[in-house]
């Protein structure tokens, strides 16, 4: 229904942006890697994926058509909803899960917080030979209120479902005030404590 959405972006944190299209905000959730891109923009182009559920009609917004692609291609897989989807695009770069499906490996798959031995197997079942036909040059990127890095980080990882106090106590424990952390940092290592 909607290829992209390309407009001001009135608002961003590590998990959905408010971007205002022609005086429209639209809520749009997003993957670590696309708030990675898009963070110094105040102005960008989001490849839309729209999801419907029977209670919900969701927006998930990507900065490179590839990445649209894979994330598609995730959700496709049985037992894997848009937000375990995000989860995985979030934990690893694109390229890394692309490459892994590809290649076979269930233990990088496996790494990712909520995906099982199991689930790890489907996803590299059903989408190798797809990936392996995209080649590799499909995840090629296409050139395009204050928060402290460690409330960002929080907040990035209740809206991904984690439990406040949970997600607290393992930012605290690896924010350290003589190494400085970006919020991509800080909230990879913390998925792979949580």
């Amino acid at each position: 229904m909607y290829d992209y959405f390309n407009g001001k972006l009135i608002f961003k944190a590590p998990t959905h942006v408010v971007l205002d299209v022609g005086g429209i905000g639209y809520h749009i959730h997003i993957s670590l890697t696309t708030f990675s891109q898009i963070k110094d923009q105040e102005q960008c182009r989001l490849y839309i994926s729209f999801q419907v559920r029977e209670d919900s009609q969701t927006l998930y917004g990507f900065s490179t058509e590839g990445e649209r692609q894979l994330f598609n291609h995730l959700i496709s897989v049985s037992g894997i909803g848009p937000n375990t989807g995000r989860m995985m695009l979030s934990s690893i770069t694109p390229e890394e899960i692309q490459s892994a499906i590809i290649n076979g490996q269930v233990q990088v798959i496996q790494k990712i917080k909520g995906i099982g031995p199991k689930s790890a197997q489907r996803v590299i079942l059903e989408l190798q030979d797809k990936l392996k036909k995209q080649g590799p040059d499909a995840l090629i990127p296409l050139p395009i209120a204050k928060q402290s890095v460690p409330e960002e980080a929080l907040t990035a990882l209740v809206m991904l479902g984690f439990g406040k106090p949970q997600a607290e106590k393992v930012l605290n424990s690896l924010v350290t005030s003589d190494l400085e952390q970006t919020v991509e940092q800080l909230i990879k290592a913390a998925l792979k404590r949580l």
